[in-house]
């Protein structure tokens, strides 16, 4: 299968189980990889047989930059489900969700969940 990457989508968002989280939002960060047959879209250089990279980007912002999760895991569940949803020729999806600054202890790059789902 062919795949397409989006890396390092960047988003201001409110998730996270504590109240300043909520209030004050954090930085995320999303890498993609659509699984996809890229073949039909390649002969003929045509938009139409292929993903627009930024209507999956404004379908990722909509989550990521909508109403607040508890949840890391919440969002990245979304993420897959909407782009397997909106997005017909998408075969698999994988998402990974980063938080750089999450509000515990420690020495760190950031934490992050990622999450492979594909069409039934």
């Amino acid at each position: 299968m062919d795949k397409i990457y989006m890396n390092k989508l960047a988003f201001w968002g409110y998730h996270g189980v504590f109240q300043e989280e909520n209030k004050l939002g954090q930085r995320f960060f999303v890498d993609l990889v659509l699984e996809i047959d890229l073949h039909e879209a390649a002969v003929t250089d045509d938009l139409e047989k292929t993903v627009d990279y930024g209507k999956v980007y404004e379908a990722v912002r909509g989550i990521v930059e909508g109403d607040p999760r508890d949840l890391v895991e919440t969002v990245t569940e979304e993420i897959c489900l909407v782009i397997l949803n909106k997005f017909d020729r998408v075969n698999q999806v994988t998402v990974k969700v980063v938080k750089p600054d999450p509000p515990i202890p420690g020495y760190y790059d950031s934490v992050a969940v990622e999450m492979t789902r594909q069409r039934k």
